[in-house]
């Protein structure tokens, strides 16, 4: 009885202990992203991890955690919720001249030992922008475990209650800029016309569309088969024949071609509002996040 008594305790306690690693995770995911350095030399080749939503400061971040670092071909770990549109753009095309690897995945230290290394575990989300994010790595990998989710963007303001509220001709107009700047970065980042048809088929008030591992070689958001974690010391890839890119073939009157000027405002993916809290949702100037 007392050996059994034992081991309920320790199995609630890693109960517990699992939980509250869960909700710390899902915090982070509603919080402006955050970068960190994982230092995983001489076991495994150090990465990044960006944990959290894209937000009209986020490139700026980036650019300070970059400064006095060599991070051509790093591995990035994403584990976000979305976020700003144009800021996400903006924060893909640095990481696409940087030739890095993305992945879907959030840090956990298995060991608690101090100074124990931190792995990857592949229990991460990849929301909204987020995907385009992941898009932006010159080799991509999603983990059979990990989570990748899509619909529409929308403004932000209004996205928590998108049918109800009313939208001016300068609204729609900043919304089909936004479609048309988001499908050239698109095929940019070497995606298919499939990412947009799937992600512009979900309206805001629907729960995201998580794509199957199908969908995700249909849409190029993967590009290798990792024979090994990107934390582990001999990690290596396998590329795979990329799906050839569309000129079209997404949901939706905006095409992608000729020209799409810079707008004046910026919306985000429909879902991050409702992620990062009424709060901050409300702080947001009309049709920006």
């Amino acid at each position: 009885m007392l050996l059994i008594g034992a081991a309920l305790c320790i199995a609630l306690v890693a109960l517990l202990s699992g939980s509250a690693h869960a909700g710390v995770a899902v915090e982070g995911r509603k919080l402006p992203m955050k970068f960190s350095w994982v230092a995983c030399q001489p076991k495994c080749r150090d990465w990044i991890s960006a944990v959290g939503i894209v937000t009209a400061d986020t490139p700026r971040d980036f650019d300070e955690f970059a400064r006095g670092r060599q991070l051509d071909g790093v591995t990035i770990a994403l584990d976000s919720s979305g976020g700003s549109v144009n800021d996400a753009i903006a924060l893909g095309r640095r990481w696409r001249n940087l030739g890095v690897l993305t992945t879907v995945d959030v840090g956990v230290q298995t060991n608690t030992a101090q100074g124990d290394p931190i792995n990857m575990a592949p229990a991460a989300y990849c929301e909204s922008m987020c995907v385009f994010l992941l898009l932006s790595g010159k080799t991509r990998y999603v983990p059979e475990a990990a989570h990748v989710r899509v619909h529409q963007i929308w403004m932000g303001d209004r996205a928590n209650d998108a049918r109800a509220a009313t939208y001016s001709a300068d609204d729609l107009t900043i919304v089909e800029r936004d479609i048309g700047r988001l499908a050239k970065y698109t095929f940019d980042m070497g995606g298919a016309g499939d990412l947009l048809s799937l992600a512009l088929n979900v309206p805001p008030w629907e729960d995201l569309h998580e794509l199957s591992r199908d969908e995700l070689r249909l849409t190029n958001l993967v590009t290798t088969d990792m024979v090994d974690r990107p934390g582990s010391p001999n990690a290596t890839v396998a590329e795979l024949k990329p799906k050839p890119v569309q000129d079209g073939g997404f949901v939706g009157n905006a095409a992608a071609s000729g020209t799409y000027p810079e707008p004046a405002k910026s919306i985000q993916s429909a879902g991050a509002v409702g992620r990062m809290g009424g709060a901050r949702a409300a702080a947001a100037a009309p049709g920006q996040e």
